[in-house]
């Protein structure tokens, strides 16, 4: 959507619904007539247009109103081929779960790390081929949400935005949920050498992880033993648990940002002739079912993936308007305890 005012000579959507009080998707569907909106609060937000001097883009506008029913998704691949990862399987099939039984088609796009993403919005919204869309990967200063907006293309973005009023968003509440938990039980074994190694530097929830790990360990006096910023891949965690080990004050617990990078952890420590859990504990994030499977069994953090895609879906539905009809709940994560956690190792605890 194109619009006028005070910034740069540019007012946002976002603008127009803080003022409004409502969200940026109440204000797509004011302007688009889809939904179910209150003639009350259709006037504030008209109002709230008028103070501002904003207006839609009518080519945009006419756009949205012509249904597709094929919502977007676009999943990016840290190396150089297109996968789906685990998490990713039940992210996709908690969306299919609200999407299908409603008539709505799923329209996966894969973007490799050199990759730019918003080409594919911009074609496909040219092509009219998808109604909103699903963002993942919560980026600081994200410049897909302006893009979006100037697209008129509906969007809910899973995880929490750099800046609140940018674009509707669920996430899980707080957003760090389960890093407290897993340092309060290595710390409860006697564990002070504790090590994050967490996601890259320009994601949102690697940085509110972090802030979490760093606060929980400060409450306790205790210091963190190291904060490494990595690729999600198990090769990036593999190489800097190696090179933790070998430092003279190597840690005796690792926090890993995934399960598939903590099981790279565990497989590295144990190369190197260590035990897990007697010379070092190991603890991932997510929750995949691999981890039951592995030796020993992974302690990790469930993010519960499945509910996340549901609530997504969910959530960019009711934006466009639709009637859920259910409940769609998205559970705080969760400490799940397995054997990969056990006791300091004595000349440290």
């Amino acid at each position: 959507m194109t619009t006028r005012g005070r910034r740069d000579g540019r007012v946002t959507i976002a603008e127009v619904a803080a003022l409004a009080g409502v969200s940026p998707g109440a204000v797509s569907m004011v302007f688009n007539g889809t939904g179910r909106i209150s003639e009350a609060t259709k006037a504030r937000v008209r109002e709230a247009a008028r103070t501002l001097n904003w207006r839609p883009n009518a080519a945009a506008t006419a756009l949205r109103t012509s249904r597709t029913r094929t919502i977007g998704l676009v999943l990016s691949s840290s190396g150089p081929l297109p996968e789906i990862g685990a998490g990713n399987v039940e992210f996709i099939s908690g969306i299919e779960s609200i999407l299908s039984p409603r008539r709505y088609g799923l329209l996966l796009n894969f973007q490799l790390a050199h990759q730019d993403e918003t080409e594919f919005y911009r074609t496909l919204t040219e092509q009219q081929r998808m109604d909103g869309v699903i963002l993942t990967n919560s980026v600081i200063e994200d410049t897909r949400f302006a893009l979006l907006r100037e697209l008129g293309l509906p969007a809910v973005l899973v995880g929490t935005p750099w800046r609140e009023g940018e674009v509707d968003f669920i996430d899980a509440d707080p957003p760090g949920a389960g890093i407290p938990e897993a340092v309060e039980h290595l710390v409860a074994l006697g564990h002070r050498r504790i090590a994050y190694l967490s996601g890259p530097e320009r994601f949102v929830l690697p940085r509110i992880r972090r802030q979490a790990f760093t606060e929980t360990l400060t409450a306790h006096g205790i210091e963190p033993r190291a904060i490494l910023e990595l690729p999600y891949s198990p090769q990036a965690a593999a190489e800097a648990t190696r090179a933790l080990v070998k430092e003279d004050d190597r840690p005796t617990a690792f926090i890993y940002g995934t399960d598939h990078m903590a099981i790279a952890g565990i497989r590295t420590l144990q190369s190197m002739g260590m035990s897990v859990p007697r010379d070092a504990s190991v603890i991932g994030h997510e929750g995949l079912s691999i981890g039951e499977w592995i030796d020993p069994q992974l302690t990790t953090v469930q993010r519960y993936g499945w509910q996340r895609g549901r609530a997504a879906a969910a959530k960019l539905l009711e934006v466009l308007g639709e009637e859920i009809g259910e409940d769609v709940p998205l559970e705080r994560p969760a400490l799940l305890i397995r054997a990969s956690t056990g006791p300091a190792p004595a000349e440290d605890a």
